[in-house]
């Protein structure tokens, strides 16, 4: 049976990042990945150019039950630190908005430098490695791990849990970090997708695939949060960042309400039309201001029997009731496409099981949970990859 002094499950973001810090320590390092290749998350990110960190991290930037767990680690490996270590490897990058940094050329420029830190400090990988079962023994009172597996048995001092969450199952998502957590005696809390595209039905979901391909810029917002970035109408209901990001944020019954023109007034401007008389009609005014000719559809659409009205016959009723539906539409998405286009996993291992210094198990010495397996979700902009790189290269430190 080889022995490490550190094994791995999870050839991920934070797999991996966890893999080069403890092997930069001189630990004995060994990483199993059941897939056939190790990130693959990585390499598909970000339309394959891997938005991989973010100008301005902040804890507010992520959501779990305990807001204040992620701060340890944020404070301690920051964008800076990975961003040195892409100038470091001479990696082009680019900032695209908002803070969000993406790769010039494509991911696996990320994925190599991970790996070449690996073998760099002597870190093992092993692809097409299936867990069979995990037991703790103690040997002359010393405490080890002991793994079962397709490529043969290993042990190890310390195990690190870095297997990712349920989201995009045709990566290899699988339910065996919450299965290892909940094995040693640690709490998961209840899982659902995040990052992730509203299904609509009915003439909403009509209208929507009229309008399929047409992204525009609005505001979206509930009862406990607000994003301001492009929307996108698709044949199943609505995506693009703003949704994704609500959808973090969104439970199940409840509604949104988004403004389709978030830049605008759109009460005061058909009443200063009206006071000027305005006799063009209201969708060719409407497209004036529109490059994206979506004032026209959603006229024509939403607001049907009003697009060929002219200002200056409009009552206040329904100046007031266009307004509202341009900047405070109420939509009830009827679902999410789940799991299946979902970024990440909202919940996880619950971070009071958990030191935020070092990422072990209060109740089991040696065993350790990084990245997306734990309850610490980060939005869309590159955020999801920070937390992996700041979890995986604290634990690094420990293990």
């Amino acid at each position: 049976m080889k022995h490490y002094n550190c094994i791995i499950i999870g050839g991920g973001a934070a797999g991996l990042m966890c893999a080069a810090s403890a092997a930069a320590r001189g630990r004995s390092t060994l990483v199993v990945d059941h897939s056939n290749k190790v990130g693959k998350k990585i390499l598909m990110s970000g339309g394959g150019r891997c938005n991989f960190t973010n100008y301005f991290v902040e804890p507010q930037n992520y959501i779990s039950a305990n807001p204040h767990f992620c701060k340890s680690a944020l404070s301690r490996f920051t964008q800076w630190d990975f961003i040195a270590l892409v100038d470091k490897h001479g990696l082009a990058y680019h900032e695209k908005s908002q803070g969000q940094l993406f790769c010039d050329n494509k991911a696996s420029d990320i994925l190599n430098i991970l790996l070449s830190e690996c073998e760099q400090h002597g870190a093992v990988i092993q692809t097409h490695c299936d867990i069979h079962s995990i037991d703790k023994q103690s040997i002359d009172k010393h405490e080890h791990f002991e793994l079962k597996t397709s490529q043969g048995q290993f042990s190890c001092d310390s195990l690190v849990v870095a297997t990712g969450g349920l989201s995009i199952p045709t990566m290899g998502a699988s339910p065996k970090g919450y299965q290892i957590a909940e094995q040693f005696g640690l709490q998961v809390s209840d899982k659902r997708a995040a990052l992730v595209p509203f299904t609509l039905s009915n003439r909403w979901l009509d209208i929507c695939k009229q309008l399929a391909g047409v992204s525009v810029d609005v505001v979206v917002e509930n009862q406990r949060q607000s994003f301001k970035e492009a929307l996108l109408f698709t044949h199943r209901g609505l995506s693009g960042p703003a949704i994704l990001q609500i959808s973090s944020y969104w439970q199940e019954g409840e509604s949104v309400k988004i403004n389709f023109m978030p830049d605008t007034d759109v009460q005061n401007l058909l009443k200063s039309w009206r006071s000027e008389g305005q006799t063009a009609e209201l969708k060719n005014l409407f497209k004036r201001l529109d490059k994206h000719s979506l004032a026209k559809n959603f006229l024509n659409l939403w607001l049907q029997g009003w697009a060929n009205l002219k200002p200056a016959d409009l009552s206040d009723q329904q100046i007031n009731d266009i307004s509202e539906r341009l900047q405070s539409w109420s939509c009830k998405p009827s679902g999410t496409e789940g799991w299946r286009t979902a970024e990440v996993t909202l919940g996880g291992v619950l971070t009071d099981e958990l030191s935020s210094k070092t990422f072990e198990a209060k109740k089991q010495p040696g065993l350790y949970f990084i990245g997306e397996v734990i309850d610490v979700t980060g939005w869309l902009g590159g955020f999801n990859f920070q937390w992996a790189w700041a979890s995986g290269w604290c634990a690094g430190q420990y293990v």
